[in-house]
């Protein structure tokens, strides 16, 4: 099997399913390590992606839109030798992996299921506020969400270098519309913290209108970034488990 470099396999035993993860705006495929190691303690061979600007991939040309980024991840791997998929996407994360499941789909890849984590459906984004760009903004955004290290954000040459990846996502964010018709086959499950103050509830539900197969909406204590306290749990259930 062929895939680049940055795209991280955590191996579980040859199971017969595999689990893509594609980490939040501004995320590095480092922050999703936990995670992807309790899927592969789950029997799961665990993938995550690497999005330009960043760690491995900062000086990869960031792509203009969503979906140029999910066909870049789509074609850095031989996905149709480690199927059938299952997708994993945090905050911005989940709409990547919609558009890479569209892809994989056209392909003949078979996608089982989509876990939409803390991210808005779809249809949802095009009639939202903008996210911020300048950098003011964007540390402030931050600061907000949690998620960073606060200790970090005095590091002058860590946050130039967070910005310019953050900024990138948030761009090609802004610029994505996606019309409620458009579906999917994969399963559909969304899954958010109960104390979330960026994502409705209302938005994790619109992602019903994106599947034609199963949907589910399952709640954890937490914020933003409830998976961190919730990583055994969450692992157990993308897994099957």
């Amino acid at each position: 099997m062929t895939f680049q470099p940055w795209i991280k396999r955590f191996p579980g035993g040859g199971a017969e399913a595999s689990v893509v993860v594609f980490p939040h705006a501004g995320g590095a495929a480092a922050a999703y390590r936990s995670f992807a190691t309790a899927l592969s303690a789950n029997g799961v061979d665990a993938y995550i992606v690497q999005y330009p600007q960043r760690a491995d991939r900062l000086t990869h040309p960031a792509p203009a839109t969503i979906e140029e980024l999910a066909a870049e991840l789509y074609e850095a791997g031989q996905w149709d030798r480690v199927g059938p998929l299952r997708l994993f996407g945090h905050c911005m994360g989940a709409v990547v992996a919609f558009e890479f499941a569209r892809i994989a789909e056209r392909h003949g890849v078979e996608v089982g299921e989509l876990w939409a984590s803390a991210g808005q459906a779809p249809s949802t984004i095009a009639g939202s506020s903008p996210l911020p760009t300048t950098d003011r903004e964007l540390v402030a955004d931050m600061m907000d969400l949690g998620g960073t290290d606060p200790r970090l954000l005095d590091d002058e040459d860590f946050v130039e270098l967070l910005l310019m990846a953050v900024r990138a996502d948030y761009e090609a964010f802004n610029r994505y519309s996606c019309e409620p018709g458009v579906r999917i086959r994969a399963d559909i499950h969304a899954v958010g913290g109960r104390d979330d103050h960026r994502i409705e509830r209302e938005w994790l539900q619109r992602w019903d209108s994106h599947t034609d197969g199963t949907f589910t909406l399952s709640l954890f204590d937490g914020g933003h970034f409830y998976l961190n306290d919730h990583t055994d749990s969450v692992a157990k259930m993308v897994s099957g488990q």
